[in-house]
């Protein structure tokens, strides 16, 4: 069963664009238990406005019995911070003017949140990640903390991301923060700000994480009669409700600013030569019909990782493939932990039947 945490730091954190945080508070969730070595850690990187439970979105890969099984390993996923699931977010007080911090909230990076993580890492003593995994955004944490921090990962799954954030998604993003922005009560201090934009900006992004093919296997319909009322526009209405009963649109502008700023060559001499200093044993994992982070991405990581393993996945999914195809990305991941087999980071399982 996940148990919940939450980590509080108490210092000025630094921020790279220049403004800082009088300190923050991550919350997170772990299953399993750490073993006295401190060497079964997998750390899970969540997506967008994904949160820490991450049995929940894959629930196929954590369990007893699954790929990372609790009786084996300690599994550990922080709610980004940013984010509305109980990490220091714009919604939290500002300690100086002791009112919510709305539209003052200062700008992250993604190297900000995995600087952050990092602090919680080091807070819970562990020397060593056995497995950092994460899809999309997550998949950019992951990605751009084996670079900051290369000797404390093994192993590294990024699943349907990139090494830069591209013009393209930065180009959708900005496209749902204009409808955040046009909503006439953004400009309010209040937790509801934008949520009619958030609203359409959901349904902008929506096109992105699905495919064509998606929308004609699951929102055609069964009569050439219609004039009004189509399936897929209520479907897109009906995204668009859900995103706003769960998250806010102030959280939704923070963190997909800080997706904009991935980019792992950046102070490094370029994307190629940071990808090079991984030393982790990489696996890049794409989808075939993903258009917001299309397979080129992952094959160019996979191409200037040192060793790295690529699979794409077949999907009618595009970009949401990676959290629907489970079955296909299980098989991955296990084989290539079997090509990796090495003492140096093997984990035996209960009756000592060892799969690392």
């Amino acid at each position: 069963m996940l148990q919940e945490h939450t980590f509080q730091y108490d210092q000025i954190f630094e921020l790279e664009s220049g403004g800082q945080l009088p300190g923050f508070q991550l919350r997170y969730h772990t299953l399993g238990t750490l073993n006295n070595e401190k060497s079964n850690v997998i750390w899970v990187c969540h997506a967008l406005t994904g949160n820490s439970r991450f049995t929940e979105w894959w629930p196929h890969l954590f369990g007893e019995g699954k790929l990372y099984d609790p009786r084996q390993y300690f599994m550990i996923c922080v709610n980004m911070p940013g984010s509305c699931y109980g990490s220091t977010s714009p919604l939290s007080v500002d300690p100086v003017t002791d009112a919510p911090y709305f539209h003052t909230f200062p700008k992250l990076t993604n190297r900000d949140m995995v600087r952050s993580f990092n602090l919680l890492r080091e807070h819970l003593g562990i020397t060593c990640i056995h497995t950092l995994i994460g899809g999309s955004m997550g998949g950019q944490h992951a990605l751009e903390w084996s670079i900051m921090f290369p000797d404390d990962v093994a192993h590294l799954v990024q699943v349907a991301s990139n090494a830069r954030h591209s013009p393209w998604g930065i180009a959708f993003n900005e496209a749902q923060r204009m409808a955040i922005e046009h909503d006439s009560t953004w400009h309010t201090s209040t937790p509801e700000a934008g949520i009619h934009g958030l609203r359409a900006a959901r349904a902008m992004a929506l096109l992105s994480y699905r495919h064509y093919r998606t929308y004609e296997k699951t929102q055609s319909e069964d009569t050439d009669d219609k004039l009004l009322n189509f399936r897929a526009s209520s479907y897109q209405r009906y995204q668009g409700e859900k995103i706003a009963r769960r998250f806010n649109a102030f959280s939704y502008w923070v963190l997909s600013e800080a997706m904009d700023s991935h980019n792992v060559g950046r102070g490094r001499g370029g994307v190629v030569p940071a990808l090079q200093s991984i030393k982790a044993h990489c696996l890049i994992v794409g989808v075939k019909t993903d258009i917001l982070f299309p397979p080129e991405e992952q094959e160019f990581i996979a191409r200037h990782v040192p060793e790295a393993s690529l699979a794409i996945i077949d999907s009618d999914y595009g970009h949401d493939g990676f959290l629907i195809e489970i079955p296909e990305l299980n098989d991955i991941i296990t084989s290539f932990y079997q090509k990796h087999n090495q003492e140096a980071v093997r984990i035996s399982k209960p009756g000592n039947q060892s799969i690392l």
